[in-house]
């Protein structure tokens, strides 16, 4: 009963903390936060890292706090200072989820969230690493979701940390130069000097999400792997993205593959769902569609996604047949 009252305890806080933070968003001002700083002198830094966690645990915008961090402390204390406090909300978050619902989400899961979280953990340090690098979910709310896991906490933790960075260097350097810009003690060469390192780290940053991409899809697969592989009855799902057309057409279709067209494969992922850590082999007429799907599966957290050789074309010019029939 005790127990019970501390997690409705903790559940009121964080959901009381979550309203207070999005009815004032709109009034939480960076120029306050400064002066709340600025006031507590040698503990400032300290103070900034408490108010970024209690910002993480109740949704408040990171970006904001960030750029806050850089302004105040500089880019590598700045750095330092906003990472060590967003993983400190973070840890905080995912314990919370952790405690409140862990046990019941596992419980009352059906299999495909199972296979999910099964997944999730399998990959362990590199799911993280994958989900702070590449920004596909909000970033306070992917912390109580992977509270819901069963990925050990310190692992998650450091690898948190540790693929944070790069985000947190390029936000907090940006925070930097604009307060150097609005302070205009630096000269034009100084200021085209800091506009030019703070876009450029931007840009490194909205590149990682493609070098991500690029690493998480598998090699090409040549058509006699895949028939090996269909053969010996292996867990891998084959993926045609051709058109209708084509599938029931001359080339016909491999048997067992599912069928799901380019062009709708964005709007029906969630078909696909008991795969996203497990292997896919995309396959069309040739490979330049299984290309273009292979860049959206991957984007969207698969795992081991790889593209069929030369598609069908090879597929029945190594004679392994196919099924014909009509639409």
């Amino acid at each position: 009963m005790k127990g019970k009252f501390i997690r409705l305890a903790v559940l009121a806080a964080i959901a009381t903390g979550i309203a207070l933070a999005v009815i004032y968003r709109e009034q939480f001002d960076v120029a306050v936060l400064e002066q709340s700083i600025a006031a507590a002198g040698m503990w400032g830094p300290l103070v900034f890292m408490l108010i970024y966690a209690v910002g993480t645990v109740f949704f408040l915008p990171g970006s904001v706090l960030t750029l806050a961090g850089g302004a105040l402390f500089g880019p590598v204390w700045g750095t330092l200072y906003n990472l060590t406090g967003a993983t400190l909300g973070a840890a905080v978050a995912f314990l919370a989820a952790r405690y409140l619902a862990a046990d019941w989400v596992e419980r009352k899961s059906g299999q495909r969230v199972r296979q999910l979280q099964e997944g999730v953990e399998g990959e362990g340090w590199r799911f993280i690493a994958f989900v702070r690098l590449v920004p596909l979910f909000p970033f306070n709310l992917l912390n109580y979701a992977l509270g819901l896991t069963r990925i050990r906490f310190w692992v998650y933790v450091v690898a948190s940390w540790i693929f944070m960075l790069p985000g947190a260097i390029a936000y907090t350097y940006l925070g930097y130069a604009g307060r150097e810009a609005v302070a205009g003690d630096a000269d034009l060469n100084r200021m085209i000097q800091l506009g030019t390192v703070a876009f450029a780290l931007l840009g490194v940053v909205a590149f990682i999400p493609r070098i991500i991409a690029r690493l998480r899809r598998g090699p090409m697969m040549p058509v006699e792997e895949l028939r090996r592989r269909l053969v010996a009855g292996d867990d891998l799902l084959l993926l045609d993205v051709r058109d209708i057309d084509e599938y029931f057409g001359e080339q016909g279709h491999i048997a067992g593959a599912m069928h799901i067209p380019l062009k709708e494969l964005m709007g029906r992922t969630s078909e696909l769902a008991d795969y996203m850590e497990k292997p896919v082999a995309i396959v069309c007429r040739t490979d330049r569609r299984s290309a273009k799907a292979a860049q959206i599966l991957t984007r969207i957290g698969f795992a081991d996604v790889h593209i069929v050789a030369g598609g069908m074309t090879a597929w029945n010019a190594a004679g392994y047949g196919a099924v014909h029939q009509a639409a």
